[in-house]
Order: structure tokens, then C-alpha cells, then sequence
């Protein structure tokens, strides 16, 4: 693997959520009328000030053909941890293949992560029902998975989460106790896995994706103003994780 303190290979996963913090709030068609503001522009300034050479790419993951465009606890655990391996599960590499060409992984959720289904008591690691029971095992195996590239530092973010009226409360409460379960009790002290905390910034401590944090009425989308906020301060988070010999920085 490469020097992490000089040359880091980062390989962000994601769909569209993250396609909105990963430009910056900045329309792709008009970046070279308006000037840019994207992940990649960051961290091309931070290399030239810094003599670093971190460089940073985007993939759709999974992709919507074949695998579908599902990117749920569920998902990753599938072809991740189930189905892991040194050849691609249904087109999507596995974390064998990905951790040959990346020193940092990072992936997330998208919103629908957040329509979660009341426990039944008997929780199934193979389900794709979103529940917080199921949750806890996909992720538990995640963990598991991740501990075998120690060598890999995975980032991973807190769960997108609806705007109100796209979501219960009773759903909306889910989260949040998913999301405390995944910061408090989760994540293990000085393992190789870091949580970038995605939901406070789009909550601001409620339980709902804030109207004005969204890409409008009824849009569970991070806003353009949002989204030109918070890329910077993931920018500077991902910059953190590379930078620290410990896991135990403020994910926070």
C-alpha cells in the first residue's frame, strides 16, 4: 500500500446524495462559469499547498444494472461480505478488489435508508427489510469484513434521513436510534473504520431532514447552499482520517 502520509488513493461510493456533496453545490454544467467547489477541486488546492498527493475519484456503487440501485445496509453486506471474493459480485468489486487499488473507502447510504420497519424479534442477516435488527447484523459483518484490511481505512456516513413529510415519525425515531446505535456502540476504538457524521449536519439535531438543508418541498435531496457547506467540511474530514494514526479523531 501506498504512503498514507504523502499519496492517498480515495474511492468514494455513492449515488445521488453523495453526487450533490461530492460537487459542492456547484451545477456540473455551469463549474466552469461559476468556478468549482467540488471534492475534487479541494483536494487538487490542498495537494498544491500541502505537497500531498491525495488523489480522490467517484463511482455509482452499486450500479443500477445489474446489481440494482440499492445501496442499503443490506447491499454492501451482500457483496461485500457474502458473496467477498478476488472476482466481482453481479459487476460491483468486491472489498478484495477494491482494497488492492484504494488506501480509503468510503461509502454511505442513501435517504431510503431511513424507512425503517418496526422490529419483528427475529432478525435476519440475509433479510433486505430495513430494520434496525437486520441493520445490526449486516453492520456488525460489515465490521468484521473491514478488520480484515487493515491496511484499508474505511469511512463510512452516518444515514441520509427525509424531510419530514416523506417520512413517520415512528420511522423518523428509527433512524435516530440507528444512528446512535452506529456512533456509541458500533464503532470500536482504534480499529481502521471512521464515521463522518452526516446526519447531524443535515438534521441540525431534529429528527427529519431540514426543509432548508433540501433540494426543496418534498425532496429528501441535500440543497445546493447545504451542499456547498458541508462538501468542504467532508473534505477536511477525509483529509483527517488520512492524516491520523488513530481511529479515535472526532467523528463528530
Amino acid at each position: 500500500m501506498s504512503d498514507t502520509k504523502k499519496t492517498s488513493r480515495i474511492s468514494f461510493l455513492h449515488h445521488s446524495t453523495g453526487k450533490n456533496i461530492w460537487l459542492g453545490g456547484v451545477n456540473r454544467y455551469l463549474n466552469k462559469l461559476t468556478g468549482k467547489n467540488d471534492v475534487q477541486d479541494y483536494f487538487r488546492r490542498y495537494n498544491k499547498i500541502h505537497g500531498t498527493n491525495y488523489l480522490i475519484s467517484e463511482r455509482f456503487f452499486p450500479n443500477l444494472s445489474p446489481y440494482g440501485w440499492k445501496n442499503y445496509p443490506y447491499d454492501y453486506y451482500n457483496i461485500w461480505v457474502k458473496n467477498s471474493g478476488d472476482n466481482p459480485f453481479s459487476g460491483e468489486p468486491t472489498l478484495e478488489i477494491l482494497s488492492k487499488a484504494y488506501d480509503v473507502i468510503i461509502f454511505k447510504h442513501c435517504y431510503p435508508v431511513s424507512k425503517i420497519l418496526q422490529d419483528t424479534g427475529n432478525p435476519d442477516i440475509d433479510s433486505e427489510e430495513r430494520r434496525i435488527e437486520n441493520y445490526k447484523l449486516q453492520y456488525n459483518a460489515l465490521k468484521k469484513k473491514f478488520h480484515e484490511f487493515p491496511d484499508t481505512k474505511f469511512i463510512v456516513w452516518t444515514p441520509a434521513v427525509h424531510v419530514k413529510n416523506l417520512i413517520s415519525e415512528d420511522e423518523a425515531i428509527r433512524t435516530y436510534e440507528f444512528y446512535k446505535w452506529m456512533v456509541g456502540e458500533w464503532k470500536e476504538a482504534d480499529d481502521n473504520i471512521f464515521i463522518w457524521d452526516f446526519y447531524k449536519y443535515e438534521t441540525e439535531g431534529e429528527l427529519y431532514l431540514k426543509d432548508s438543508n433540501s433540494s426543496g418541498p418534498g425532496n429528501s435531496h441535500p440543497g445546493r447552499n447545504f451542499s456547498r457547506l458541508v462538501s468542504p467540511q467532508f473534505c477536511k474530514f477525509i483529509v483527517k482520517v488520512i492524516e491520523s494514526e488513530s481511529s479515535n479523531i472526532q467523528h463528530f
